[in-house]
């Protein structure tokens, strides 16, 4: 419950709660009636009010009826009426001769100046006192004293304070006095309360103790007013709540504070009224509010209902769509409230161009254009400008980017007005230093790091410099990719790149240029459906052990291949899901040439699922299967033959370790591999616990048969962060055979699937 609506009495930020006042129902505004005292003042008519001198009130006598006759309050009314008639008259409190000597001489002239008063700071002038007279005295303020001097200087900084705490004799500062209580709450949880209640309890939050009853009695105070929000929260505005405070058990010096709370009767919705012009198709505002009478009069139903429309009619037509203050006008009678909604709808809107302003400018319009997923003069749908701010974003070359409808006053389709769409853009930083380190047993350590400019080339030209630079493997590339080329989420990529590699199967040097169109997905922008297609030359020498000759030799191939690859992703996240599944599919005809050509073609399937146990836990199981069918494993470079084993493989076993073996005791590689894991993801906080079994195989022949499968168990902890979880695994192979690692390690960036 984020808030409450107004209670009794009372007005939002959002709206107003008032009350109606008709026969049979009270305010709820409750008035505390206090005790009034009535004061009589004095009125002396052309007399002047001296200190000391007791006042009463006093008539004006009239013409002719001399003296004023003193007023008694608690006087009788006959009494009152003889003194009026013939009663001796009070003497003047101040003679008229005296009076009138008090006075300054004032000139005739009324133009003349203000003449000054000549015993201005004098000494106070005492006159004797005479009967029927009264003192009169004149003061003046004596002179300042002189000012201290410390008050001259400057003040400390507040850096440089420093206060000391105060000594008292015969008591240990080091230990602090504390009371313990204990929180009992009453009421709320007959209306489901009590929870939230406690979550938000100020006695809750001082963990039971205080430093003494006053703290207790404070926190007590702030719990009473937070029931009453929560129950006015809920639509309970009659709800009322007291807290008491008792030891518990008596003289123990511990307390026991309990809120008791009564809620009262639940007011309903009696009226539901929208205030606005119609709408196209008639009953939007009223289907997408989705208030009724009889429902509860619940903060959280009624904001719901009023951000829905705020959401839904952008999304249907009115980009311009204001939702007013709603009025809730309760009767404390009938335990009902009669709702109002002024909306301002605004034009009904389709889409009109793409406009465009900002001082650095990344994009013209024609590159937004084929961002867009919308066509002009379309029925506008925010959902739409939305997706075209998102794609925006994903370029990440701009600091600050914002897309907004501008009207425009012209007629579009279907009497409604077109709007355009303003984008704001303002250049960022193009340019990306990025670093990757991994450890893994039997490939050792590996970092890869990468320079890029993102958009050398506009629009979306990027250039990309990357080297590796590891135990077993180093190389460089240069890469240029044009994202979005021509079609929104297009991308065509060019790249040449120089490796060497050193591993336990064979040792190659190897140079390459490869082309390629994809549709990839991104953490912003995660897509179902991905694919690429391209081209690719390799020229590669490399080692092997040749059956033939009984030994190991280097040969040199020019392998030309056409990798194609469709994905399909229905995970919740990219980077670490937790729900959903994927589906892969790689085919790669290719042509290897030593001497003879020889077509083959690599086939590879995937697949993953993710599914939550609870809140948690996360069960995610990987299965894949691959095959070259066309070429026989020796006529097969050893850099383009399956192998099996490691970090995103078999985990339990070193790189590329499953599988046949050479007379040399080295991975010869196959035609075929099957590979299974299954994990089980624990996550608490930003730390997480992942027990795994994998399993897997290569074969020499075609066919994945599932025979001598190995299997490798252990656990990994995961770091999560921002830009994905940090895995460090250990594993060990399941009857382990002489020369396999009893453990292996792998540290590296992301899940292992």
């Amino acid at each position: 419950m984020t808030g409450d609506l107004p209670g009794a009495g009372s007005q939002s930020a959002n709206g107003s709660l008032r009350l109606r006042e008709g026969r049979g129902s009270r305010l709820l505004r409750r008035r505390v009636r206090k005790g009034v005292t009535a004061v009589w003042f004095a009125a002396l008519a052309g007399t002047a009010f001296l200190p000391g001198v007791a006042c009463a009130q006093v008539s004006d006598p009239g013409p002719g009826q001399g003296a004023p006759v003193k007023k008694l309050p608690d006087s009788d009314p006959q009494e009152t009426q003889q003194a009026q008639q013939g009663a001796p008259q009070d003497e003047a409190i101040v003679p008229d001769a005296e009076f009138e000597a008090a006075l300054p001489r004032l000139s005739d002239d009324i133009n003349a100046p203000l003449e000054p008063i000549p015993d201005m700071g004098k000494p106070p002038v005492t006159q004797p006192a005479t009967p029927g007279s009264v003192t009169s005295q004149i003061e003046s303020f004596p002179p300042p004293a002189a000012e201290a001097p410390e008050f001259a200087q400057p003040l400390i900084p507040l850096a440089e304070f420093k206060v000391e705490p105060v000594k008292i004799e015969g008591v240990d500062d080091e230990k602090v006095t504390t009371i313990r209580y204990t929180v009992a709450v009453e009421g709320l949880d007959k209306i489901g309360l009590e929870d939230k209640f406690r979550d938000l309890s100020a006695l809750e939050d001082g963990d039971g103790k205080a430093a003494n009853a006053a703290m207790v009695a404070a926190r007590a105070r702030e719990d009473e007013k937070l029931a009453v929000r929560l129950m006015h929260s809920l639509g309970y505005y009659d709800g009322t709540a007291i807290s008491t405070i008792e030891q518990n058990p008596k003289n123990s010096g511990n307390v026991r504070a309990t809120i008791t709370a009564t809620p009262g009767a639940l007011y309903r919705l009696a009226k539901v009224e929208v205030v606005s012009t119609p709408t196209v198709p008639p009953g939007l505002l009223d289907r997408e509010l989705n208030l009724n009478p009889g429902d509860p009069i619940q903060a959280e139903r009624v904001q719901g209902a009023e951000a829905n429309v705020s959401l839904r009619l952008p999304q249907q037509g009115y980009p311009f769509t204001k939702v007013g203050d709603r009025d809730i006008l309760l009767d404390e009678e009938t335990h009902t409230g009669d709702y109002t909604l002024p909306v301002e709808l605004g034009p009904r809107a389709s889409f009109g161009a793409i406009v465009t302003e900002g001082r650095r400018q990344v994009f013209d319009v024609d590159h937004i254009n084929i961002l867009r997923r919308y066509k002009p003069g379309q029925l506008y749908d925010s959902r739409k400008v939305d997706d075209l701010r998102e794609a925006l974003i994903a370029t990440s070359l701009f600091s600050t980017v914002s897309v907004e409808p501008v009207r425009t006053g012209e007629v579009g389709p279907d009497e409604t007005e077109v709007v355009d769409l303003l984008v704001r853009q303002n250049r960022g930083r193009a340019r990306t230093l990025a670093a990757e380190v991994g450890y893994s047993t039997g490939q050792g350590f590996r970092a890869e790091g990468s320079w890029t400019h993102r958009n050398l080339f506009p629009p979306e030209g990027a250039l990309i410099a990357s080297a590796i630079l590891g135990t077993q493997e180093q190389g460089v590339t240069g890469t240029f990719r044009r994202s979005n080329a021509g079609q929104r989420d297009r991308t065509f990529q060019a790249s040449a790149s120089l490796n060497h590699s050193d591993f336990a199967a064979f040792e190659s040097y190897t140079g390459s240029v490869a082309v390629r169109w994809s549709r990839d997905s991104t953490p912003i922008w995660q897509k179902r459906w991905t694919y690429f297609y391209g081209a690719e030359i390799v020229g590669s020498n490399e080692d092997r052990y040749n059956f033939s000759a009984g030994g190991r030799d280097r040969g040199t191939w020019l392998i030309a291949a056409l990798p194609t690859f469709i994905g399909y992703d229905a995970s919740d996240n990219l980077l670490n899901p937790t729900r959903g599944f994927r589906l892969k599919a790689n085919v790669s005809p290719e042509t290897s040439v030593r001497g003879a050509a020889r077509p083959y073609a690599r086939l590879m399937v995937e697949g993953t699922v993710y599914y939550p146990v609870s809140s948690s836990i996360v069960l995610a199981g990987r299965a894949r299967a691959g095959s070259i069918p066309g070429v026989a494993r020796d006529d097969l470079p050893p850099s383009r033959r399956y192998y099996a084993g490691g970090g995103g493989s078999v985990r339990g076993f070193g790189y590329q370790e499953l599988g046949p073996r050479s007379p040399d005791g080295r991975p010869v590689g196959g035609r075929a591999l099957n590979e299974f894991a299954i994990e089980a993801r624990y996550r608490f906080g930003n730390y997480g616990i992942v027990p795994f079994v994998d399993a897997g195989q290569v074969y020499e022949g075609i066919y994945p048969t599932l025979r001598n499968m190995r299997f490798g168990a252990g656990i990994g902890g995961r770091l999560y962060t921002n830009f994905g979880p940090l895995r460090v695994d250990v594993a060990t192979p399941i009857a382990r055979k002489p020369g396999e690692s009893r453990i292996s390690l792998y540290i590296s960036i992301g899940q292992a699937f």
